[in-house]
């Protein structure tokens, strides 16, 4: 969804680097994956196109914030007063 994010802070030797990859539009997504001692983060599409992709060595990356759009769920909603009553 537009705004979501990922943040990877990376060690740079003798000091750290933080980088961040973001759904720019509406429908985009953020994805992340660990494979083979890579990780991945990906911005991609509804129908599963990817825009974007970072890639870090897993043995660099010390740590990976995921940070999603606060989303507007039925249960969180107020309950409305009938006001009928």
């Amino acid at each position: 969804m537009k705004g979501d994010r990922v943040e990877i802070v990376v060690d740079a030797g003798d000091t750290t680097r933080t980088y961040e990859v973001v759904a720019g539009r509406a429908g985009r997504r953020v994805e992340t994956a660990v494979r083979r001692g890579v990780v991945e983060v990906s911005e991609v599409t509804r129908n599963g196109s990817v825009v974007r992709t970072a890639r870090f060595m897993a043995a660099r990356v010390l740590a990976l914030v995921e940070q999603p759009v606060p989303r507007e769920d039925a249960s969180e909603r107020p309950l409305r007063e009938d006001p009928k009553v």
